[in-house]
């Protein structure tokens, strides 16, 4: 197999990801926005949420080892 045969598999399959991407329905502005705050709370919810357990099994480790 030579240089050119091997290049041509991966030059089709750039080709293909960029025409799916043309066909990709992109959400607005505001809609990315609204997407994002939602996975910010979320994951500021979450770490207060095993912030609290990991305290709380912390003490209870705690109290045991005495």
């Amino acid at each position: 197999m030579d240089f050119k045969s091997r290049l041509e598999p991966i030059k089709d399959y750039f080709r293909e990801v960029y025409h799916e991407g043309k066909r990709v329905t992109w959400p607005s502005r505001k809609d990315a926005m609204k997407g994002t705050y939602i996975v910010l709370i979320t994951v500021v919810v979450a770490a207060l949420f095993l912030g609290i357990v990991d305290i709380g099994l912390a003490k209870i480790v705690q109290a045991l080892i005495r």
